[in-house]
């Protein structure tokens, strides 16, 4: 009789898959710094291909071609920023806490980690047309802002953040300052202290989207906790 065949082993993931992840990597990286130094519109495939080592070819191979490559350079940048924000956010804080957080973290990470891709987002972002970035941006935008519309819908449902105004315009309130300030900074070459910015810019910002009367609300709360606590001092010591 006849033995049974041998069972083939169990197939492993191909070196190759690996090693075109890894591709993908490297043309990231290396794109996100192209990208930084020259702009859009000065970057090529070209370039990118010869500072790793490989063809244009190749580029081609995993992207279609620089809008496409330049997006997802903005997606994974994008990325980094929203864990960071995600990770770090104080949520046991007040919403006025949580948002010079938001604000100090995105003035921070945009100049300190990406001053090249925040001038290329502040100035492509805008752009219309075929082969334009502005389109493509779009979602990533939304993406990117999420965090902040959770934060002040928080803020609304608590109390802390007016509910007469939108969420829309409230982030836009939050976002365009940050925008402009961004500009003087990398455009102008101002130099910006992220901490002592985001401080100075919650104190204008904060009374104009903060609910009425929700500053006396919570004297009184702190006035009720403190009563509190002395009532049960004074229990304890009788």
């Amino acid at each position: 009789m006849n033995s049974p065949p041998a069972l083939a082993p169990p197939r492993r993931r191909a070196p190759a898959s690996a090693k075109s992840e890894q591709r993908v990597r490297d043309i990231l990286r290396v794109g996100r710094d192209v990208f930084s130094e020259r702009g859009y519109e000065h970057t090529t495939t070209t370039e990118i291909a010869q500072r790793l080592g490989i063809s244009e070819a190749t580029v081609f191979t995993y992207f279609h071609g620089k809008r496409e490559l330049c997006t997802r350079v903005i997606e994974d940048w994008y990325d980094e920023i929203i864990a960071v924000i995600e990770a770090g956010l104080p949520r046991q804080r007040d919403t006025r806490a949580q948002l010079e957080f938001f604000v100090r973290t995105h003035l921070r990470l945009f100049l300190t980690q990406g001053t090249g891709l925040c001038a290329l987002v502040l100035s492509e972002g805008r752009s219309k047309g075929q082969e334009a970035l502005g389109d493509a941006f779009a979602p990533l935008q939304r993406r990117y802002t999420a965090p902040l519309m959770d934060l002040l819908a928080r803020g609304q449902a608590s109390g802390e953040i007016r509910r007469d105004v939108p969420l829309r315009l409230l982030r836009t309130m939050v976002l365009g300052p940050m925008e402009h300030l961004l500009w003087e900074a990398v455009l102008q070459q101002r130099p910006m202290d992220a901490d002592e910015t985001a401080s100075g810019l919650l104190t204008v910002l904060y009374p104009a989207i903060q609910a009425p009367k929700a500053e006396l609300a919570a004297l009184r709360r702190l006035r009720a906790d403190i009563e509190h606590a002395l009532q049960g001092a004074g229990s304890a010591s009788a």
